[in-house]
């Protein structure tokens, strides 16, 4: 996999955004902020692009589960210069405890699946608040892989960084100069405690990269891809198993 010029890259999303806002009537962005690289990314692109005045960060906690993604998402909104004033902080947790009191039984996933959709119902609903679009964070790896819960987060009304595997996005934070702690922190979706995306994956962003770089960019076959052949397996097991979720709806 080609190594970015963070620089032209920069330039060229900031360039699509401002392209994209001018043809759609808007001049105003939300984006939910989760201390992640991704999110903060995107913030950064969207504030080159839009500038401090018209992006709107939004905050979704869920309880003292997201403390330190709160922390970490607030230093980015303080790096970006975006005003204290255009951020928006609501605890989801209140929202979905009577939902998931009612079924004691629901696993890891569909409370993740309800925290993503009760995530996105805020999102819009500030978006419309704010007469904004929404700016998507899902990087091209995710997006391949599926992890990402239909109209959860995955919704949004402009992706940026759908194009740039995670190892990318991380090269162009780099270049951003966004703050360490979103650098150096594991990534995580904070759908439970202890939760990290290469721990429920079984593999490495960098070794899902170098295998989808392979398959999906230079169309090589399973048997043809370089690489630890469990982990391939692992890798387009996910990728095969997902794949469904960018074809719907289903139609006849």
């Amino acid at each position: 996999m080609n190594s970015i010029h963070p620089e032209q890259l920069t330039n060229d999303l900031v360039a699509f955004l401002k392209t994209a806002f001018a043809k759609a009537g808007f001049t105003n962005a939300v984006i939910g902020l989760s201390g992640g690289v991704d999110s903060a990314a995107s913030a950064a692109l969207a504030v080159r692009a839009l500038g401090t005045d018209h992006v709107y960060p939004v905050l979704m906690p869920y309880g003292p589960l997201s403390a330190y993604a709160t922390i970490n998402a607030t230093e980015v909104v303080g790096a970006l210069g975006v005003n204290s004033f255009h951020v928006t902080r609501i605890d989801i947790k209140p929202i979905l405890e009577s939902l998931m009191a009612k079924d004691p039984g629901m696993d890891n996933i569909r409370r993740g699946n309800l925290m993503a959709r009760a995530r996105m119902m805020i999102l819009y609903d500030q978006a419309k608040k704010r007469q904004a679009l929404v700016v998507g964070t899902e990087n091209k790896t995710e997006y391949l892989l599926g992890y990402f819960t239909r109209f959860g987060d995955e919704a949004s009304d402009i992706e940026p960084l759908r194009s740039l595997y995670k190892t990318q996005v991380y090269e162009l934070a780099q270049y951003l100069k966004l703050p360490d702690v979103v650098l150096s922190g594991a990534p995580t979706a904070g759908l439970w405690e202890g939760q990290t995306d290469e721990g429920e994956f079984g593999f490495t962003y960098r070794d899902a990269d170098h295998i989808l770089y392979q398959y999906a960019d230079e169309k090589k076959t399973e048997e043809k891809i370089v690489g630890d052949k469990t982990v391939i397996q692992k890798v387009l097991a996910r990728a095969k198993a997902n794949d469904f979720k960018h074809r719907l709806p289903i139609l006849p």
